[in-house]
């Protein structure tokens, strides 16, 4: 019989922030049974990803070995954690198991992908564990910036494995529970095998920050504002939207929320008890009618997405209300790597509105969800792991992680996704390394990296799209001249003259001269047709455009 091992693999989320999809393994080399952990998506960019909705990780490794699948657990209920649930979950087919909170954003996004929201099974924390297969899991709480975010214990015969998800060490977070570390203490004491741990903020020098410490310089900002106060955080960061509401009753101001994801997320936290003393709020249509020194709106979109409140506020108008000179909107988040130039787009409208915009460039007014290095060595000193996983972070956060580590006597290993590691013995070994991708939804279906659509539109952005038509008779020959349309290209070109006059006159003159054996063949016209486009523009314009050809002939 092959010997057991327990194996940890991740898909998505290591190596990258976001998109985070876990698998554990326990059982013979080749024969294990699984768990995932996790089951996130990421947000595209118009540079890589033109045009796409949403992206997942590829799960076709673990969907290949469903048979062997025993459940899903999901640690929180940020996007890059749950967000895929809905869109992948038919190819996995296994119970979902998490808390109240995050089961509440799991049904949802399972019935609006028609799958059956009841194969969500609400758990309630530590000590209560899920036995699925080999494992017994227990979801063991932590604070982060959502409500109810849990590490995960995962205990297999080969010993107790701690899956940290997203954490911070605050021990007033106002909203959801505080971190407990005689708790934890008390769970890591006969021993933990592995520490599978956040990476995002290894290179933060000081100590995190609680949420607490935030209300008062919030309430002074907004308190000594004249005009409206425009307030965006996450959406999900139910307790910096609670604080920034307190800190605007306590100055003065009516609050009213604006973005659906904001109101959805308030609503479902008071509906599963994690919220019980929100302020009250107004609704924007009483807010139109009030004067703007008494207002304070809280909105979506901190991080620059186009359809989100603050992005429409910034172009006009969102629900009938505006932005004015003397206003201030207030950034009460950090800008995710990537998302500068969207956020950026928004501040430079305002300021060209008069509005003043006040950053987190002092912290003042933001503190991250995200333990930082102090708190990564607290953690481990605590927990006092055999080994220790960096996860959760981009591959400059992983390796700094595992040096952090190994300088504090601890073994490490660097597994960004695809690595395939074995935490049997005493320490972590690389057994395999797998294929991992991305899959986009891109509008209702889903694609694969490879397919092509993505690396088309990029290019077709890139360098433009010439049509070429051509009709031949029943004879095989050309019914007239082939003629051009074209998109993303200069009408004009080198010559002053119209690049489409240019282009069907120089295949007017190829058509004359091609050989009948090339008119009949239609891949060979279509190349013939496609190289003198491309070279053409490329004398023209420089440019070498994408080109479709479209031969039509007459039976």
């Amino acid at each position: 019989m092959s010997k057991q091992q327990l194996i940890y693999l991740p898909l998505g989320g290591a190596g990258e922030i976001g998109m985070n999809c876990y698998v554990y393994g326990y059982g013979p080399a080749g024969k294990e049974r699984y768990i995932i952990v996790d089951i996130g998506v990421t947000f595209p960019d118009m540079d890589g990803s033109p045009g796409v909705d949403l992206i997942f990780a590829d799960i076709d490794w673990i969907a290949q070995r469903r048979d062997r699948l025993d459940a899903i657990f999901i640690t929180h209920a940020h996007e890059d954690h749950v967000g895929a649930i809905g869109l992948l979950w038919s190819r996995l087919r296994v119970p979902v198991y998490c808390r109240a909170f995050t089961a509440s954003h799991a049904k949802r996004k399972m019935e609006e992908q028609g799958q059956d929201p009841e194969q969500v099974k609400i758990v309630s924390a530590w000590p209560e564990m899920t036995t699925a297969g080999p494992f017994k899991v227990g979801f063991l709480p932590i604070s982060h910036s959502i409500p109810e975010s849990s590490a995960l214990v995962i205990d297999s015969a080969e010993g107790r494995v701690i899956h940290t998800g997203d954490f911070k060490l605050d021990k007033t977070p106002l909203v959801g529970e505080p971190y407990d570390p005689e708790l934890w203490a008390e769970v890591a004491k006969d021993g933990v095998k592995a520490l599978v741990c956040d990476s995002t903020n290894v290179f933060s020098g000081h100590p995190g920050r609680s949420e607490a410490s935030l209300g008062d310089n919030i309430t002074k900002l907004i308190a000594a504002q004249s005009g409206m106060v425009v307030a965006t955080t996450f959406a999900s960061n139910v307790a910096r939207v609670r604080t920034l509401a307190v800190a605007g009753e306590k100055a003065g101001r009516s609050v009213c929320l604006l973005g659906r994801a904001m109101q959805r997320m308030i609503k479902a936290s008071v509906e599963t008890g994690v919220l019980s003393d929100f302020p009250n709020t107004i609704p924007v249509e009483e807010a139109r009618d009030l004067p703007r020194d008494s207002l304070l709106l809280i909105v979506t979109g901190s991080q620059g997405e186009r359809r989100a409140a603050s992005a429409q506020l910034a172009r006009g108008k969102y629900l009938g209300m505006s932005m004015k000179e003397g206003d201030t909107f207030l950034m009460s988040s950090k800008i995710i790597p990537g998302n500068e130039r969207g956020v950026y787009r928004i501040i430079n409208a305002y300021s060209e509105m008069g509005v003043d915009v006040v950053d987190d460039n002092d912290g003042m007014y933001h503190v991250s969800g995200h333990a930082n290095r102090p708190d990564l060595l607290e953690m481990q000193n605590l927990v006092k792991p055999q080994m220790v996983i960096p996860m959760h972070g981009e591959h400059r956060h992983l390796r700094e992680h595992c040096k952090m580590t190994n300088e504090q006597g601890r073994i490490s290993v660097l597994a960004p996704n695809g690595t395939c590691v074995s935490l049997s013995g005493n320490e972590p070994k690389v057994v395999e390394y797998v294929e991992t991708g991305r899959t986009y939804l891109d509008g209702t279906v889903q694609i694969g990296a490879l397919d092509g659509v993505v690396r088309d539109r990029i290019r077709m952005a890139l360098n433009g799209h010439a049509i070429v038509t051509l009709i031949m008779d029943e004879n095989d020959e050309p019914l007239g001249d082939p003629w051009v349309e074209t998109m993303g290209l200069p009408e004009t070109g080198r010559s002053g003259a119209s690049v489409i006059d240019v282009l069907e006159a120089d295949l007017a003159q190829l058509i004359g001269r091609t050989a009948d054996k090339v008119l009949v063949d239609d891949a060979k016209l279509d190349d013939a047709l496609r190289r003198a486009v491309r070279n053409t523009c490329n004398t023209e314009l420089g440019r070498k455009p994408e080109v479709t050809v479209v031969v039509s002939r007459l039976s």
